[in-house]
């Protein structure tokens, strides 16, 4: 067996600050905005079980996934002469956000009996929690990026108000 020095230690630190610098949040507003969507069109047409709009959230999060790790394989980089796993794991791995910011949504339909909500009130509370990922997405982005307090608080009132942008078309649509 053998044992980690010190030097894989650092080594390890350096990876992860590494990925970290050139972490790239726009999967993660993206998908944000892309739930609040689903979460939309989904309660368009009546009430949706809980665990249809789950699953919609989720797998509408995959597949979004799937076609952007695709358009950067065979779009971006088609320059490339030829794609190593190395490559595709690191597509994939940024491409990444766009489910995790489906989790939270998801997570506010599953407890949200335990709430005492009845599918109206899921609905909204789940689109309340996507629009407010979609803010604390791009205020982590802002403020990765080194930007200032004031921006990151712009940052995150243009997202609020694309977020409300949907919720009114909600509204419109059908309450």
């Amino acid at each position: 067996m053998r044992r980690r020095s010190k030097a894989d230690g650092s080594v390890a630190r350096a990876r992860i600050a590494e990925r970290r610098a050139r972490a790239d949040y726009t999967g993660g507003v993206y998908g944000s905005l892309l739930a609040a969507s689903v979460v939309v069109g989904a309660g368009a047409h009546g009430p949706v079980p809980r665990g249809e709009l789950m699953l919609l959230l989720v797998s509408t999060g995959v597949v979004f996934w799937i076609a952007h790790v695709h358009a950067q394989l065979f779009g971006a980089r088609l320059a490339q002469p030829r794609l190593d796993r190395a490559t595709v794991l690191h597509v994939c791995r940024d491409e990444w956000p766009i489910v995790k910011a489906a989790v939270p949504p998801t997570a506010a339909v599953a407890v949200s009996p335990l709430l005492g909500l009845d599918l109206r009130g899921t609905v909204w509370l789940a689109l309340s929690v996507s629009v407010a990922g979609q803010m604390g997405w791009s205020a982590a982005a802002a403020r990765h990026a080194g930007a200032s307090w004031r921006l990151v608080a712009v940052s995150a009132t243009i997202n609020l108000l694309i977020g409300l942008l949907i919720i009114v078309f909600k509204i419109a649509v059908k309450d």
